[in-house]
């Protein structure tokens, strides 16, 4: 047991002493004292990070009776998540102002969030990846509802409702394969399905596993719990909730497709097809949207449609383009959402509100611009490279998938719509009567604008290291 501890669960008992702590201070501390509670968040997550240096990849790790692993794969997606994590903690100052009272306990669920992720890029039984998915599920509906008012309860209940439908599903899906090959290890299903002929059972309960953890990624039928939430929820948590919970389900979800769930060619297809309708919805929905925050629930519904599709398509090649495309959505996903925060949480958030901002914020308004013409795929960014990978990577599947591919590119192109649709207002003329808010971020949410910022044209001019990395992690998994 030691040995499992310290080769691969240091990280994670960092986490959870910390989490302890958060909660001890919320018994003790007044709440005049609650600036703390998010210095402490970052300190732990901090040391959570240097941690990971501790864990065993090479060769893989298995602990607790094969229940966890580590490996070079487990330690990326670890870091990524961490590293979302610490950012956002530094973005939740606003809203700690707003729940003085209860910011030990709101950081304490938030770390709490990030524990369960990092269990289920690790899980390799289904028992732990149930436990930790729900630890994170549980963890996010709180920090849905931390913000005051109606919306946020709303939103966070429908999500609520949403999730405990898809976990109804993904648990038929598991017993039914438990049915079949008596087995809840992930390792044991995959060695005891390789190179059969697999039944029909066994498609059918591929599918619903993986239509149960695709819930997470707002994918059709299970989408439009999106909208809601990104409406009511504060930008901070919404920087971790478009961040993290995503890593987490596309950790897993690769690992599924490419071992115990492999063999299932209904599957392919049949997740293929949900992330093309996927995007349909989300990019004609985006359209007609104002709301600043809606289309931005819309693009992440998009993006995650464009990864599931990339991933459903087996190959290592794939494969490390998904964690190539990750690794870049999340960082300009973080910048838009620094942005946000600094702009504060208005509701409705309307684009018009944004209207020649860029004369009384130069550098700010820069930097958001460079992150969304990144979610748009525009060149010099990362996100221009990462398109460019994954379109790469599907027309390298073979010929059937040359028509989803083709489907894939017309819907990014209607989806350049919606992005230029936020980002000129910010750079339009406006009258001399019209009231511009200057923005005075402190220094935490400029510190995370600018090197999200900088790391998304970094990674968009000079991409090569980070692509041989996504490829040496894909070929060891």
């Amino acid at each position: 047991m030691l040995n499992d501890i310290f080769n691969i669960l240091l990280p994670h008992i960092c986490l959870g002493g910390f989490i302890i702590l958060q909660l001890i201070l919320s018994m003790v501390l007044s709440p005049r004292f609650c600036r703390y509670a998010r210095l402490i968040s970052v300190i732990g997550i901090a040391l959570s990070i240097i941690l990971l240096s501790t864990v065993q990849t090479e060769p893989q790790y298995f602990a607790f009776k094969n229940s966890l692993m580590s490996d070079s794969y487990t330690l990326l997606f670890d870091f990524e998540i961490l590293l979302c994590g610490f950012f956002a903690a530094l973005l939740t100052k606003n809203l700690i102002k707003t729940i003085k009272r209860n910011a030990y306990t709101f950081h304490a669920i938030f770390l709490t969030a990030i524990f369960g992720a990092m269990n289920i890029i690790s899980a390799n039984d289904f028992l732990t990846l149930f436990v930790s998915i729900e630890l994170l599920s549980f963890s996010t509906y709180f920090l849905i509802a931390s913000s005051k008012g109606y919306y946020s309860k709303e939103a966070s209940f429908k999500y609520l409702l949403t999730s405990a439908i898809s976990t109804g599903v993904f648990l038929f899906g598991v017993s039914y394969l438990y049915g079949i090959t008596g087995s809840l290890n992930l390792s044991e299903i995959y060695e005891l399905t390789a190179n059969r002929d697999v039944s029909l059972m066994y498609s059918i309960s591929a599918v619903m596993i993986v239509l149960g953890i695709i819930s997470k990624l707002a994918v059709f039928p299970f989408a439009n719990w999106i909208i809601d939430v990104y409406k009511g929820t504060e930008t901070s948590v919404l920087a971790f909730l478009s961040t993290v919970p995503k890593l987490a389900i596309f950790g897993i979800l690769c690992r599924l497709l490419v071992f115990p769930l492999g063999n299932s060619f209904e599957l392919t297809f049949a997740v293929a097809i949900l992330s093309l309708i996927t995007a349909l919805w989300a990019n004609t929905y985006a359209i007609r949207e104002n709301n600043v925050k809606v289309i931005f629930a819309c693009s992440a519904s998009a993006n995650a449609s464009y990864v599931l599709l990339t991933a459903s398509l087996v190959s290592v090649y794939n494969l490390s383009t998904v964690i190539f495309y990750l690794l870049c959505y999340v960082i300009m996903n973080i910048s838009v959402f620094a942005f946000l925060n600094i702009y504060g949480d208005k509701n409705p958030m309307n684009i018009n509100d944004f209207k020649g901002m860029f004369h009384k914020n130069h550098g700010l308004t820069i930097a958001y611009a460079v992150s969304v013409i990144a979610l748009a795929g525009i060149p010099i960014t990362s996100g221009f490279i990462a398109k460019i990978y994954l379109f790469t990577a599907i027309a390298n599947s073979g010929l059937i998938f040359v028509p989803f591919l083709l489907a894939l590119l017309l819907l990014m192109v209607v989806a350049l719509f919606y992005y230029l649709k936020i980002i000129l207002p910010v750079f339009c003329e406006c009258d001399k009567n019209t009231d511009i808010t200057i923005l005075k971020p402190v220094f935490s949410q400029k510190f995370v604008l600018i090197v999200t910022t900088a790391v998304t044209l970094l990674i968009g001019i000079f991409p090569e290291r980070i692509i041989e990395l996504c490829r040496f992690i894909a070929y060891n998994i």
